[in-house]
């Protein structure tokens, strides 16, 4: 590894193949050059120190002074600069005689660059209407992407080997492969980590918008990635399916349970759990806007029932917003609620309406975008006169009690799934609105 003929001779070899991948081994010594530390652990964190440094400098015969580039050498590293150099204007040239004549491809082009988003795009989410049959998030959002696909040729990405079940794909579209890049569908194979790398790839190199998809409890597998795109500040965009206990009978290894909090703690990461295809939609509208950070979208595999009052325009694209409000002075109990508890909530707050209880049911997607909104709005959506407040959320209660408080009560889950069918599970751990209401009933003595 540190005999740099050997090394260039290898790559040489590698590139000679054409069918198949090279794996190089090259072997070194850490802290190579170092008389006293070299193959030893003290190279690998700690300064060497102004004696170790010197007697190295000795060893190696290097005279010249500290942070100097000797002049014989500088002409080596100026050389790739001038090759790149001489390449760019050869395709700044091309990209003219181009433009001038795909005047508006270019355009799109130009715009995809800038990441930003064509005029009139918003008029391509679809909606949905109270009465309509319930549908999954996921399915919304498969509708989404779908609708959204000619209006955002920019708009790319796939699944970990899971399309079918995360609604990733654009229909009508080829896969890209090592022969066709102009597909729509990336077909990443059961390779999440390596999903959210190359996702990171993509967007760093600019012009795309890429989005990926695999289940919830598999965001563990991608965390890292995650991370990296919050903080490159990257608007990679997650499509995270099965959302909760409620996916059944794939078990416990599979029902996520404390993904949701632990992906909140990711600092400048966007989560969004929308509770219906109208918020689904604004969910991937917050995504897009969005051009200094990463989301991830936390959709379910059952269906919800749809409503005339969420989504843009009702409040969904402030993080939080009031969909149920107390009738007659100040509420008895605010409801908070993300995803498919929503419906939860406002079956209860029916419930403990008709037994004379004034109840507020907020509905809050996304925590980042309403920690975001003005404390007025805030404090209008979550009075702080009112403390009795009741989060529901089928997975792990952590932070819920910024919203809480300290005299609220948080409706989580503490403990693993269980196998069994969705409306058993619901029953079990207590997720109708039935047992809500006895739960809120309970807090309020």
């Amino acid at each position: 590894g540190h005999d740099r003929k050997a090394v260039g001779e290898a790559i040489a070899a590698a590139k000679s193949e054409t069918k198949r991948p090279t794996l190089i081994l090259c072997k070194t010594t850490i802290g190579k050059g170092s008389p006293n530390k070299q193959g030893t652990h003290k190279t690998h964190g700690a300064p060497l120190g102004p004696d170790e440094i010197q007697a190295m400098r000795e060893r190696l015969g290097w005279s010249h002074p500290p942070f100097v580039v000797p002049e014989e050498v500088r002409p080596i590293f100026a050389a790739p600069g001038a090759r790149g150099a001489a390449t760019h204007a050869a395709w700044e040239t091309t990209f003219a005689a181009w433009e001038s004549e795909n005047t508006e491809a270019a355009a799109s082009w130009k715009r995809a660059q800038r990441r930003e988003l064509p005029a009139g795009w918003e008029e391509q989410l679809p909606r949905w209407s109270s009465g309509d049959k319930a549908l999954a998030t996921r399915a919304a959002s498969g509708a989404v992407i779908n609708a959204l696909a000619s209006a955002l040729p920019e708009l790319i990405g796939g699944s970990a080997d899971l399309a079918g079940s995360n609604n990733t794909t654009v229909k009508d579209q080829e896969p890209v492969t090592a022969e066709n890049f102009g597909g729509r569908n990336l077909w990443f194979g059961v390779r999440e980590h390596a999903m959210g790398s190359i996702l990171n790839g993509m967007s760093l190199h600019g012009g795309l918008r890429p989005y990926g998809g695999t289940f919830l409890t598999f965001s563990d597998y991608v965390r890292p990635a995650i991370r990296l795109a919050a903080l490159m500040k990257q608007p990679v965009i997650y499509v995270f399916t099965h959302d909760s206990i409620f996916l059944g009978e794939d078990g416990p290894t599979h029902q996520p349970v404390e993904q949701v909090a632990a992906l909140r703690t990711i600092p400048n990461l966007q989560v969004i759990r929308p509770a219906d295809g109208n918020e689904t939609s604004a969910a991937w509208a917050a995504a897009l806007q969005r051009t200094d950070g990463p989301t991830a979208l936390i959709l379910t595999r059952q269906g919800l029932p749809q409503w005339d009052d969420t989504g843009l325009s009702r409040g969904a694209e402030r993080g939080g917003y009031i969909v149920e409000r107390e009738e007659g002075g100040t509420a008895d109990l605010i409801f908070l609620a993300s995803g498919s508890e929503l419906a939860t909530c406002r079956g209860a707050a029916r419930i403990l309406g008709d037994r004379g209880k004034k109840v507020r049911v907020v509905s809050l997607p996304s925590w980042e975008i309403f920690d975001a909104q003005p404390q007025e709005y805030r404090d209008e959506v979550l009075p702080p006169a009112v403390t009795r407040r009741m989060s529901v959320e089928a997975g792990s209660p952590f932070g819920w009690e910024r919203y809480t408080g300290s005299e609220g009560k948080i409706h989580g889950l503490d403990r693993f799934g269980a196998s069994a069918p969705l409306k058993e599970l619901q029953e079990h751990f207590g997720f109708t609105p039935e047992a809500v209401a006895a739960a809120a009933e309970e807090y309020l003595g």
